[in-house]
């Protein structure tokens, strides 16, 4: 029977991590990383990327990237084939990229709808296909963690500065992805689970935080403060490992139980 350590134990496996080059792409990548993993990292911008990879690789994390545009079927595809050459396989897949954009429903334009939707749903539904297509069903093991957020789980409130029809919708149609590709890939030895962050300072949020007000944000929060640069740590190891395992289908909320009471 093996520890509690050995369980966690990555070392050995080759993880993917897209939109990986700042924010919560690269505080899990690095906690994959130190937990033994290779890690290749995923963005649009190659100098996000290489100040990434030095980042990692001063902590003894072996790393790589690849600049990908994931908007288009094209570029995902790209992104695949060139993971695969460098690496052989993918055993962890982490699908973090995103983007968000604000405006009332009544009158959010359609190419902002089509962005948002088409990379927080449509290209992590390609990646994942590629990536279980060619790596992971042929050979019987994978890990597929998404990232979510907890704005997928209700709407806005009438008062709430946040305008985010596309974005919402994004989030809670990725939870049900997850869940139905859980149900369909378990039996090729694949997990495939979301974690659901809260309010996380990053650039995708800083707007937000501005306009509701920082203060008034933490004071919704049960734990009375923002996710920090190490909370996403410890669910993604658990979900990418092996002490993990017996874990699918599940979308974990990481916001210091602030989805517990809206």
């Amino acid at each position: 029977m093996r520890t509690t350590q050995q369980l966690f134990d990555l070392t050995g496996r080759i993880a993917l991590v897209t939109g990986g080059s700042r924010g919560l792409g690269l505080q899990i990548a690095e906690a994959l990383g130190e937990m033994g993993a290779r890690v290749i990292l995923s963005a649009r911008k190659q100098a996000d990327l290489d100040a990434a990879v030095a980042r990692l690789g001063a902590r003894g994390i072996v790393a790589s990237a690849i600049a990908a545009d994931m908007a288009s079927a094209e570029g995902v595809a790209a992104l695949a084939t060139e993971a695969l050459a460098q690496a052989g396989r993918i055993d962890i897949l982490v699908n973090n990229a995103g983007a968000t954009w604000a405006a009332p429903a009544e009158d959010f334009p359609l190419d902002g709808w089509d962005k948002v939707m088409n990379l927080n749903v449509r290209s992590i539904f390609l990646l994942s296909q590629a990536v279980g297509r060619q790596s992971m069903i042929p050979r019987g093991r994978g890990r597929i963690i998404n990232v979510a957020s907890i704005a997928g789980f209700a709407g806005n409130a009438p008062d709430s500065p946040m305008k985010t029809l596309s974005y919402n919708t994004s989030k809670a149609a990725l939870m049900n992805f997850t869940r139905t590709l859980a149900g369909e890939w378990g039996r090729h030895g694949i997990t495939v689970n979301a974690v659901a962050p809260g309010f996380f300072p990053s650039k995708m949020s800083r707007g937000l935080l501005e306009n509701a007000g920082e203060e008034q944000m933490i004071r919704s929060v049960p734990l009375q403060r923002l996710g920090d640069d190490e909370d996403l740590k410890g669910v993604a190891a658990l979900l990418a490992s092996d002490a993990g395992k017996h874990i699918t289908g599940q979308v974990i909320a990481v916001d210091g139980g602030n989805s517990a009471v809206r």
